[in-house]
């Protein structure tokens, strides 16, 4: 049986390959689940734009990524060019547009002999397309994996670690971002590659409602490429979050804020656990038409504060005191400024429900919490009270995230 966390021995070395020390989850816009792989110089620049007129860029983010739907076929030199229809200036015009504007700019390529679209992918080519890249100027490589089985040669680490070494040998810092939909179980050793890497098969925009025949769980072997719904994203990284450091982020896919039908109530509990979990908050919304409502839960500066707090210290999933099916609760240590923990609080059904929460079983709370706290409903604005060591949180909506910061 093929043992599948067997690595190449290049692998093996203490020293991480990945050219971009992330001491915290990156924050941005990417164009896939927008756009897919229409995207065009007017699409990118606009973004760019709008990042800086609603307070995004401000917010933190600072990354616009185009995805798939950039590049065109190589030319006489083996060189990857955009396509010169939808980008008409190259790459560099999108470049130093943003740069311009304080903003950095993400690409996309794949590991494989062609990309997700068929379009030419970096195997063979990594040191040159690395080069490329950073000649144009681009801070962040989003690497793909649909090419990678048929180029079953190398094994999937080792063609990572091909462009994460190339990508060290260039003069500019990339950010180096790995798209493999959790196969391989990379919480296990994308550490010594990349800056982030994808925990699971691709989100799409349900609350609750997978597609047949997505992954249920971290480490099951149909990772399910696409269809994860929200809920079913939260719930692979009870296996997971203890996994989450600083320098190598486990992704679990772009926001769908502002893409579905989701309620507030609902929009907000994507968020929070994107950032307690300490996932990167990629943003996936249209920004030229996205709501107002979505564009503030984006925007709450308390739930950027916990994804970025200095530590970089994943919430982890309480069983012992949530009840499945009906809610969860999660916790963890937070060390930026005054704030020392943060308990989420979910009501997973579809009707309100009182939410008791005895501190004194809360995992790791005594350890950071000591005396009097105050204690901050994110979400509701507002300080709660309480006593005898127990917080009662009433009337808590269904699909609902009570966000508690305590100080």
């Amino acid at each position: 049986m093929l043992n599948i966390l067997m690595l190449p021995l290049l692998l093996l070395t203490p020293s991480c390959l990945a050219s971009v020390v992330a001491k915290k989850p990156q924050m941005g816009w990417n164009s896939w689940n927008a756009f897919k792989s229409f995207i065009n110089e007017s699409v990118i620049l606009d973004t760019a734009d709008a990042l800086l007129s609603t307070g995004l860029a401000a917010a933190g983010y600072e990354y616009l990524l185009m995805d798939e739907g950039w590049s065109d076929e190589r030319d006489i030199n083996g060189l990857q060019q955009a396509n010169a229809t939808r980008f008409p200036n190259g790459v560099g015009k999108i470049t130093t547009y943003a740069h311009e504007r304080n903003l950095k700019v993400g690409i996309y390529s794949d590991a494989g002999i062609k990309t997700c679209a068929f379009k030419p992918g970096s195997y063979g080519y990594e040191e040159l397309d690395a080069a490329t890249f950073a000649s144009w100027g681009i801070d962040y490589l989003k690497y793909d994996n649909c090419g990678g089985f048929h180029a079953a040669i190398y094994s999937s680490q080792e063609r990572f670690w091909r462009m994460a070494h190339a990508l060290r040998m260039t003069d500019r810092d990339i950010f180096f971002s790995l798209c493999q939909w959790g196969h391989q179980f990379p919480w296990l050793w994308a550490d010594q590659l990349a800056d982030s890497y994808r925990m699971s098969g691709d989100i799409h925009a349900s609350f609750a409602s997978d597609n047949s025949g997505a992954c249920k769980t971290a480490y099951c072997l149909n990772t399910g490429y696409a269809g994860v719904s929200v809920l079913t994203m939260i719930k692979k990284m009870r296996e997971l979050s203890y996994f989450q450091k600083p320098g190598a982020w486990a992704d679990m896919d772009m926001l769908e804020i502002g893409n579905a039908n989701m309620t507030e109530l609902e929009e907000q509990t994507h968020f929070s656990f994107w950032a307690a979990l300490k996932s990167p908050l990629i943003i996936g919304a249209n920004l030229a038409s996205i709501n107002q409502s979505s564009l503030e839960v984006l925007l709450n500066k308390e739930i950027i504060a916990i994804n970025q707090d200095d530590a970089g210290i994943a919430v982890d999933y309480a069983s012992a005191l949530s009840n499945e099916g009906s809610f969860q609760l999660w916790a963890g240590p937070l060390t930026s400024g005054s704030s020392k923990f943060v308990i989420l609080a979910f009501n997973e059904k579809e009707t309100t429900k009182d939410i008791t929460i005895p501190l004194y079983a809360v995992p790791r709370y005594a350890d950071y919490v000591h005396g009097k706290a105050q204690v901050r409903d994110v979400w509701a604005k507002t300080f709660i009270d309480f006593s005898n060591g127990t917080i009662t949180l009433a009337n808590v909506g269904s699909h609902e995230t009570k966000v508690l910061v305590f100080s």
